[in-house]
């Protein structure tokens, strides 16, 4: 059976909490789903997500992720502002430093064995993908790999007209953090539009 499940950075409680709040103060009378919350669906940047084989051991393969790279007990990642994707998508985008970059690729070396590429979406309409994107997604099933890894806290999803202009607008809808600070990793469910749905395991970065 085929489980859809992801790997993740998460913010420390405060910047979650900011989190949930920018995306409510972005969105305003037009709601971006889905919604964030400290109980539901978790802010988060996604280091790698897609589907997986049956009897994937999350605790097993965090430990096997902590063990390959040294991680500091919080990383902290500078805010490069609030942008569009297509289609509908909003994105908090952050920086793409070397240590975050080794970290999908120990994610990456630690889960391959373990995708289920016969449930790759090989129907998914790419044409607006870039082409390190496309060879992203033939690959792994998702579309941030490698060249294409676009760090991000996803604040949302609507149509994308209205997406256009709350980006454009976002200055005086919102307040970013000049950072993030991240001080933990988790194996999760992924939920409608990839949220973090469930968490199946945590660890802090800087375990031994």
């Amino acid at each position: 059976m085929t489980r859809w499940l992801g790997v993740a950075l998460l913010p420390r409680a405060d910047h979650t909490r900011s989190a949930i709040r920018m995306q409510q103060t972005l969105g305003g009378d037009r709601p971006l789903q889905p919604q964030l919350s400290e109980d539901g669906n978790l802010p988060h940047l996604t280091v790698f997500q897609g589907p997986f084989e049956d009897g994937v051991d999350p605790e097993r393969e965090l430990a096997s992720i902590g063990a390959s790279v040294s991680l500091p007990e919080q990383l902290s990642l500078a805010s490069v502002g609030i942008v569009h994707q297509p289609t509908g998508w909003l994105f908090m985008s952050v920086e793409r430093p070397a240590l975050l970059e080794k970290l999908q690729e120990v994610v990456l070396d630690v889960l391959d064995r373990r995708l289920d590429r016969q449930a790759f979406d090989t129907s998914k309409d790419t044409s607006r993908f870039t082409e390190p994107e496309r060879r992203s997604f033939a690959r792994y099933g998702y579309r941030y790999t490698g060249d294409a890894y676009a760090p991000h806290i996803t604040l949302g999803r609507t149509d994308e007209a209205t997406a256009l202009e709350l980006v454009r607008t976002a200055p005086e809808r919102t307040r970013v953090p000049a950072a993030w600070g991240f001080d933990r990793l988790s194996f999760y469910v992924m939920g409608e539009h990839g949220a973090h749905a469930e968490t199946l395991a945590t660890r802090p970065l800087a375990a031994g």
